[in-house]
């Protein structure tokens, strides 16, 4: 049986973020929810405008991801109401009118000017004002009071039905460019070329993207965020590693895959080492896991495909207790995702805030929460050989337990990352990202 398409499951997922919302209200003593869909801001000392992004808690209401100038009001008991902004302009397009069967749940006022969104908005006092402070009205500037928002970021880790569908789509979406991205590298085109191939596959452009490309050959792998895009191939191109999102609706994925050149070399044997490593760990997206104690896994299995491999000499257990794992796989295993990719509330110990903390020795792990069946988060374990990290161990306690020779030998490589979105359910995890690629293939 097919999923069901995100339009039928809408009505539903309004209705619980009116529940949330309702609930956020009462424990701030508040009595509506405003949220402003941000606006563009112009680059100092010019006339043009940055790429516009809408506020995540507004495209959570709303499938609107251009409708800057626009605001949401919910107030419990009542039709949401859309406060849409269609300025009068002939230099650029104006947003349409909402007419999607989305639209019949909420009440839609049409404005030509922004300053008249203050007669369709609640007291300012009495409302929870969501949203940058930038370019809102004189007198109605957001408050983003932490009592609203500690509850309703919480509660965001725990996606609805329409949630998960729109992610299901930008997962294909995702997959798709990958899979051309991958034809592109094996072509022997240039970083840039590789990017432009996924764009157009993708059939977004790179501000439309959720977040910028990495698109990394060779040793720029070694780099955890490349993003320079060299314009021309490389002499000889042995690796690629591409961490590439899509979006749908205002909903974010987020995949990474690394491909060898040489499908019978060394380097290939380690990214198959990595992705069946990577496979056990989407299948430990359960139900009552601690996500720490997941990432701490990681390590441990990491740690056993470099023993594996002759590259290290010491027990996983070793590795990890030394921090030589770290040196391999600086970075933290995951987060969360879907209208962010580093979605938020990671480190929430529950509903009215609190944080719950990162195992000491991991600074960079983005997710501490224990899972349940809504949440969506990211698998993306990964082994690198980056300068910086490795030279102190050459001269430190544990350098005679490093072969360097191996090390050496897979510089030019850069590095290996692998990364899923896997939904945790109330049984098997859903695997977005494979069953994406499945669907592709």
């Amino acid at each position: 049986m097919s999923a069901p398409e995100p339009e039928s499951l809408y009505t539903f997922h309004v209705s619980e973020l009116q529940r949330r919302t309702a609930v956020a209200l009462e424990r701030a003593g508040l009595e509506h929810l405003v949220v402003w869909s941000g606006t563009p801001r112009v680059r100092m000392f010019d006339d043009l405008h940055d790429p516009y992004t809408a506020n995540p808690h507004f495209k959570a209401w709303l499938p609107l991801t251009r409708a800057p100038g626009s605001w949401l009001v919910a107030t419990p008991g009542r039709r949401p109401k859309l406060v849409f902004l269609q300025p009068r302009d002939y230099w650029h397009v104006v947003p349409a009118t909402p007419t999607d069967a989305w639209a019949d749940a909420f009440d839609i006022v049409t404005i030509r000017e922004p300053g008249e969104a203050l007669a369709h908005l609640p007291a300012h006092a009495r409302s929870a004002v969501i949203g940058e402070d930038h370019g809102t009205p004189d007198g109605y500037r957001p408050t983003n009071p932490p009592a609203v928002l500690d509850h309703l970021h919480y509660h965001r880790a725990f996606k609805t039905p329409y949630e998960l569908a729109l992610m299901r789509r930008a997962s294909l979406r995702g997959a798709r460019a990958h899979r051309a991205a991958e034809a592109a590298f094996r072509e022997g085109r240039a970083e840039f070329d590789i990017h432009l191939a996924y764009c157009a596959a993708a059939r977004q452009d790179a501000c439309e993207l959720p977040y910028g490309n990495i698109v990394a050959l060779n040793e720029h792998a070694a780099v955890l965020h490349y993003t320079e895009l060299e314009r021309e191939p490389p002499a000889v191109a042995r690796s690629l590693l591409i961490d590439a999102g899509a979006s749908e609706a205002g909903y974010a994925c987020d995949i990474t895959r690394t491909h060898a050149a040489d499908p019978r070399g060394e380097f290939q044997g380690l990214v198959d080492a990595v992705d069946g490593v990577q496979r056990a760990l989407c299948e430990r997206v359960r139900a009552g896991v601690d996500y720490r104690a997941l990432h701490i896994e990681a390590h441990l299995a990491l740690a056993g495909v470099l023993r594996d491999a002759g590259i290290v000499r010491m027990a996983p257990e070793s590795a990890l207790e030394t921090g030589v794992s770290s040196a391999f796989f600086p970075h933290g295993l995951g987060h969360g995702i879907g209208l962010q990719v580093h979605d938020v509330a990671g480190f929430a110990a529950g509903e009215q805030g609190g944080t719950l903390p990162r195992p000491d020795g991991h600074p960079y792990l983005r997710l501490t929460r224990t899972l349940a069946p809504g949440m969506v988060v990211t698998i993306e374990p990964g082994l690198y050989f980056i300068d910086m990290l490795l030279e102190p161990l050459r001269t430190g306690t544990h350098a005679a337990d490093i072969d360097w020779s191996a090390v050496d030998a897979f510089r030019p490589y850069g590095g290996i990352r692998i990364e899923d979105d896997v939904a945790c359910t109330d049984g098997a995890p859903e695997n977005l990202t494979r069953d994406a690629f499945a669907l592709v293939d």
